[in-house]
């Protein structure tokens, strides 16, 4: 990071995402994506982190903006993710965020080691330096923190 700029922490968002609010509010909360990406942003802001957003319905469009992190195309100090159901399958996925050279959050609004079976596999889980679950949209703020104390000052 060059001449003290803001550190950028990127927060990515998959599948079904997008329909936060209105989906299961029981489990996700009655935010909309929106609401949880302005909370992220102030509390990043606080941190003297900058945040950059990506939602997509399409895991090739996930895999391949993550590759342009992992290429250095963007500044990524540090990603956010909440991958949605592809948690819980997507080697291709894990492959992506594997080449990333910053630290990784892991996020789920509900709390996914105690809903159906088939939820409480992560096939990122070994990647994530923090893993949050089942706070709602407070577990993203959370992930800022303890993101922003493994970001190494330049």
């Amino acid at each position: 990071m060059a001449d003290g700029a803001l550190k950028v922490l990127w927060l990515i968002h998959g599948v079904n995402l997008d329909m936060l609010g209105r989906r299961a509010p029981e489990h996700y909360g009655t935010l909309t994506l929106d609401d949880v990406c302005a909370q992220v942003t102030a509390r990043a802001a606080g941190c003297g982190l900058s945040v950059r957003t990506f939602q997509t319905n399409h895991e090739g469009e996930l895999i391949d903006h993550l590759h342009a992190l992992a290429r250095g195309d963007e500044p990524a100090d540090a990603v956010i993710v909440n991958p949605g159901a592809w948690t819980h399958y997507s080697w291709a996925l894990h492959d992506a965020l594997e080449l990333l050279a910053c630290p990784i959050a892991e996020v789920h609004l509900s709390a996914i080691d105690e809903r159906e079976a088939w939820r409480r596999v992560s096939v990122v889980a070994d990647l994530a330096a923090v893993r949050v679950s089942g706070e709602g949209a407070a577990g993203y703020l959370r992930a800022v923190d303890e993101l922003r104390g493994l970001i190494a000052d330049d």
